[in-house]
């Protein structure tokens, strides 16, 4: 395979990878840019998220690597796991705003941000217990179809998982800018209060981002399962570490900046692994965020501006 191969082929994989991590960056990017809190048990709601998949595709009679759908069959299985599990980690992103982050509204200082470490720890813990610390393997309902470019191969797989963070992304694009909860969610992001004064309902915007990121949040453990064929309770750390270093990439508060640095960790990761060495994929992608943030603090699309009161 000549290094041309090699590298359209690692390009294939990363935009696979980066897809997870734009879906994962935007919950960050959306609940940073409304009440500017890092909410740190983001990472295990995509944790849950990927299990949550998992468990739904057994329910529904698919098991290990065996079973294989095709047409709209595959296509109803894969629709219902995904807007189930989009609902269920929206739901449970609702309750932990409800029961540990409401109360802390107006609190000063990291109080509200060390509670979702917490929080993060307690979903940790709890998928720990009732599902075992050993990696389970993920139902992989698709069909091995593959269309091969000389020595590059391109996996229906892939194509899929394109397809779903390019819907989710556009819609979630013509949510915030063209209705008017979207809107109103901008309106909080510049100024709560002056939001207040024309009537918005500020509550309401918190609750719909909490929801809305948090089924994005699902939406990329979805797609990790498909993709890495397998669940366990560690990989919260991981990706989300990387998504939140991707969001501060992109510049953390904004929609595309999320999304393109999701894109440039998942390239990163996938062609640096390929010619550098695994190991040194970490150090590269770090390396690249100081840089950035030296150099330019706000993000490669982030917009510098006054600090919200």
């Amino acid at each position: 395979m000549s290094f041309q191969d090699v590298l359209i082929q690692q390009v294939i994989n990363g935009l696979s990878i980066g897809a997870m991590y734009a879906l994962l960056a935007l919950g960050f990017t959306m609940v940073y840019g409304i009440i500017e809190l890092i909410n740190f048990s983001h990472f295990n709601i995509f944790m849950v998220g990927t299990f949550i998949s998992m468990l739904l595709l057994q329910a529904m009679g698919f098991n290990g690597q065996s079973t294989l759908l095709y047409g709209l069959p595959l296509i109803g299985v894969l629709t219902f796991a995904l807007l189930a599990t989009m609902l269920a980690t929206g739901l449970l992103g609702v309750v932990i705003e409800r029961l540990a982050l409401r109360p802390l509204r107006g609190v000063p200082g990291t109080a509200p941000m060390i509670t979702t470490i917490g929080v993060s720890y307690i979903l940790y813990n709890i998928v720990l217990l009732t599902q075992g610390g050993t990696a389970k393997n993920f139902p992989n309902p698709m069909p091995p179809y593959h269309w091969d470019f000389g020595n590059v191969t391109l996996k229906l797989r892939e194509v899929l998982l394109w397809g779903i963070a390019l819907v989710l992304m556009i819609g979630l694009q013509l949510f915030v800018h063209r209705t008017k909860l979207g809107k109103a969610m901008q309106a909080t992001a510049q100024d709560q209060e002056a939001a207040r004064m024309v009537g918005v309902d500020v509550d309401r915007v918190i609750v719909t981002t909490f929801f809305v990121g948090s089924s994005l949040a699902g939406a990329a453990g979805f797609i990790f399962g498909l993709y890495y064929n397998y669940a366990n309770y560690q990989i919260g750390y991981t990706a989300g570490l990387r998504a939140f270093t991707a969001a501060v990439l992109g510049g953390i508060g904004s929609i595309p900046g999320a999304m393109l640095g999701g894109v440039l960790i998942g390239l990163i990761e996938s062609i640096g692994g390929q010619l550098i060495a695994v190991r040194w994929t970490d150090v590269i992608i770090f390396s690249l965020l100081v840089l950035v943030l030296v150099f330019r603090p706000s993000g490669l699309l982030g917009t510098a501006g006054p600090t919200k009161s």
